[in-house]
This record gives C-alpha cells, structure tokens and sequence, in this order.
C-alpha cells in the first residue's frame, strides 16, 4: 500500500479554507442585516413602510417540496453507493422532515379556517 503524506503547509491551508468561509459568510450575513435594518429605518421615517406577514403555509409547502425531491434524490444515491449504512441518513433526514413539513401543512387547523388572510 502506497501513503502520501500531504505536507504541513497543505494541511494548514486545507484547515483554514473552512473557517474563512464561515467568516466570509458571517460578515456578508452581518452587513446585509444592518442595511435592511437601515432601509427598514428610512422606510418607517419616511411613512412609507408596509410590514410583510410570514406565509407559513406557502413556506411549509415549497420547503416540503423540496426536501423530499432532495433528500429522495440523496437516499437512492446513496444507497446506490453505500448500500445501507449511516451515509444514507444524509438523504434520509431531509426526505423525513419534507414529509413532516407536508403534514403539518395538510393537518395544521388554521389553513382550513377561510376567513383568515394569509397575505
């Protein structure tokens, strides 16, 4: 059997790409925060600023959605690949929480009430 070893230097590169990333990610994440914060701000001085309700039931059915076609797609790969083995559950756990979402969406009582606005 033939080991490479990967030089110190690589392997400090290698352990640093995934922390600058997430630093990256939480400064961009920071910065959008405050801006809308600010926009938000203006909008109110301005007397221009309409709040937005959260559609939970059109989030709960696009989200479902699309975690079982992810995590459907992920588990046959998988067990394609690895057969059955603790891999799989990276398709598994999706396709299960997209199922639970398309139950709350169908179960929850107050997506039948019609006279509430959900805008």
């Amino acid at each position: 059997m033939d080991y490479t070893m990967t030089s110190a230097a690589a392997q400090v590169v290698i352990a640093v790409i995934p922390i600058v990333g997430i630093v990256i990610g939480g400064i961009v994440v920071f910065f959008y925060l405050l801006w809308h914060h600010h926009e938000i701000k203006l909008q109110i001085q301005k007397g221009c600023y309409t709040p937005h309700k959260f559609d939970i039931k059109t989030f709960s059915l696009l989200t479902g959605l699309l975690l079982i076609c992810i995590g459907f797609i992920l588990s046959c790969l998988f067990l394609i690949i690895e057969g059955v083995s603790y891999p799989l559950l990276g398709g598994l756990i999706p396709f299960v929480i997209g199922i639970g979402l398309l139950i709350f969406y169908k179960v929850n009582p107050d997506f039948h009430n019609k006279d509430k606005d959900y805008k």
